[in-house]
């Protein structure tokens, strides 16, 4: 049984906004906007994501008059909106989508009674867990796992489905910022070869990872059927 103060909590909780994390090594955990949080690498941050792709002050979440507020901080890699990446303070609508980096995915909700009970990582025959870097294809595991850089590749894509990601981005997320310079595209192409390889021992009747000529690369996971 809850006790009066505790009961009081819950119910001036479900009052605030909320930030629920989806995609991410922080899957699953949530936080009432009822004060400004910040998000970065930095121990002292409200939320902290402990991934060198995270800016140590990487973005900032401000309630203001009834709303939420998110900016970047000058982050190095990028704070994204709905898919595109924010330069100005974004006002957040019920259902929109933030990403940190490439790292981390989260979901805003008005209130708590307008989150779906259902609303986890699209359903797809490809899924995967960032924190275990486990993959599976249509519920087959992939045994032996991925290399560290094919796994930051998947996940980019996987957190940002349907979208095309650049080559630069790609190549950054696999070899990291500073390696990056002078990586070829050849390097890359080689590396997706491997992936897409990997993804059709398991399921040889589709093509998990497409390329878009001239722009870059996305994931097609269809329903499970």
């Amino acid at each position: 049984m809850f006790d009066a103060w505790e009961q009081d909590a819950m119910e001036n909780l479900e009052e605030f906004p909320l930030l629920v994390a989806q995609s991410g090594p922080l899957k699953s955990q949530r936080w009432a906007l009822d004060q400004p949080l910040v998000i970065g690498r930095e121990q002292h941050c409200d939320i902290v994501i402990d991934d060198r792709q995270v800016s140590r002050f990487h973005a900032r979440l401000t309630p203001s008059g009834g709303n939420v507020i998110l900016e970047d901080l000058g982050s190095r890699n990028g704070t994204y909106h709905n898919g595109g990446q924010i330069e100005n303070p974004i006002l957040l609508q019920d259902g929109d989508t933030i990403q940190i980096s490439l790292v981390q995915t989260f979901m805003f909700f008005v209130s708590d009674a307008t989150m779906p009970l259902d609303e986890v990582e699209p359903a797809g025959r490809l899924r995967l867990d960032v924190r275990s870097r486990k993959v599976w294809v249509n519920n087959q595991q992939l045994v032996p796992a991925l290399s560290a850089m094919q796994f930051h590749v998947l996940q980019t894509l996987y957190d940002r489905q349907g979208q095309v990601i650049s080559r630069q981005d790609l190549i950054s997320t696999a070899w990291g910022d500073e390696q990056a310079i002078g990586v070829t595209d050849q390097a890359l192409d080689a590396l997706v070869r491997r992936l897409r390889d990997r993804l059709a021992a398991l399921d040889p009747t589709h093509v998990y990872i497409v390329t878009v000529r001239g722009h870059g690369v996305r994931l097609d996971n269809p329903p499970m059927d």
